[in-house]
């Protein structure tokens, strides 16, 4: 049987929340908020207004029927559509996204656009289910511990854990929330799922994400430029000199003022006090285009190799070997693993001294292709 859509769920949950309530007519100059408990007040975190977005997104599910025609439609007698979108109540995740799958996106389809890949989670759980939604955040998390997590999130360790665990179901805000504070990557999955243009306050949010991801595929090096700019020792310097970045990093000093202007119209940094200074948000995903970040990949890999040729001191190496599928796929996870420790230890080092690149690949050499 498909499940399309917990509206059965979604009344109990609501008689429960208003049990032995008075009912009332609902207007819109009604301000009374009724929020779950287990919803953390989430309306500014990360610069991101969770409740604001939820609200967009299920008014955009809406279309043009009206509030009560929408939830005559997903069998309430209440005006439930109202309610959520004025933030009165929310949603869970599953529901939300079954809501989506029903009314808006495949739900399967869009989680893959956002892999690039099929996850290995969706073999065995429902993305439209409490347990997929689990299985999804616990996978973008990571190997963060559930305490970063939560101090990311704004959020208790146990609420957190609880979500990660699949012991309790996040509302719509939390889940959004939530997939922000474990892979920094909500715009995109929202992008997935429907047009930013339908979600108003996170257009200009996207707009610069946008450009900031077409200065990297376009520009390369002004990555490299963004590292040299959180060195301790620019910080240090009285005030901007023109060569320092092209010195730290080893490339022309036309290519550090191409990138600094490119970085200025971005907005990913701003002058201050004579000096380039990065903006709060200086890293830029590069997935959400799978054939642009293969070129960039693929870029990076050409200024390793005129490094190489150059003899710059580095770690250098390959290995040529034959293996099992089991233990090639077990290398792969290895190598996952250890990107990320890498990860971690860079965002926790400092000082910062110096500007490196780390490329490595690990492909079977026969042409055949994963299915």
């Amino acid at each position: 049987m498909i499940r399309t859509f917990h509206a059965q769920n979604l009344r109990k949950s609501e008689r429960i929340m208003h049990k032995n309530r008075p009912m009332k007519r609902e207007t819109e100059s009604t301000t009374e908020t009724s929020l779950p408990s287990s919803v953390p007040p989430l309306s500014r975190v990360n610069d991101v207004n969770y409740e604001k977005v939820a609200s967009e997104w299920l008014r955009h599910l809406r279309g043009k029927r009206s509030q009560v025609a929408f939830s005559r439609r997903l069998g309430y007698r209440s005006n439930i559509a109202y309610r959520w979108e004025t933030g009165r109540c929310w949603p869970t995740a599953a529901d939300a996204l079954a809501l989506v799958d029903k009314f808006g996106t495949d739900v399967r389809a869009a989680i893959r656009r956002f892999y690039g890949k099929d996850p290995s989670w969706m073999t065995s759980a429902d993305p439209l289910s409490s347990e997929g939604v689990a299985a999804f955040l616990d996978d973008l998390r990571g190997q963060s511990s559930i305490a970063d997590i939560a101090r990311r999130a704004n959020v208790s360790r146990f609420a957190a854990a609880r979500w990660l665990s699949g012991d309790a179901s996040p509302r719509l805000p939390a889940f959004l929330c939530m997939i922000q504070a474990c892979s920094r990557r909500l715009l995109d999955f929202c992008a997935c799922l429907v047009e930013p243009a339908a979600l108003p306050s996170l257009q200009a949010a996207w707009q610069q994400l946008t450009t900031a991801r077409r200065l990297a595929y376009d520009a390369p090096w002004s990555q490299a430029v963004l590292r040299a700019l959180e060195l301790d020792s620019y910080a240090k310097l009285p005030a901007h000199e023109p060569g320092w970045i092209a010195r730290a990093i080893g490339v022309p000093v036309s290519v550090e003022d191409a990138c600094l202007h490119g970085l200025l119209a971005a907005d990913q940094v701003f002058c201050r006090e004579g000096k380039y200074v990065v903006n709060s948000h200086p890293f830029v995903d590069t997935r959400y285009d799978p054939a642009r970040a293969r070129q960039l990949k693929a870029w990076w890999l050409k200024v390793a190799e005129e490094r190489l040729h150059a003899g710059s001191p580095g770690v250098w190496a390959y290995n040529l070997f034959s293996v099992s599928e089991r233990d090639l796929a077990r290398l792969e996870e290895l190598h996952r693993a250890y990107f990320r420790e890498m990860q971690r230890i860079v965002s926790e080092s400092t000082p910062g001294e110096r500007v490196a690149l780390f490329c490595a690949q690990l492909f079977a050499l026969d042409p055949r292709l994963k299915t």
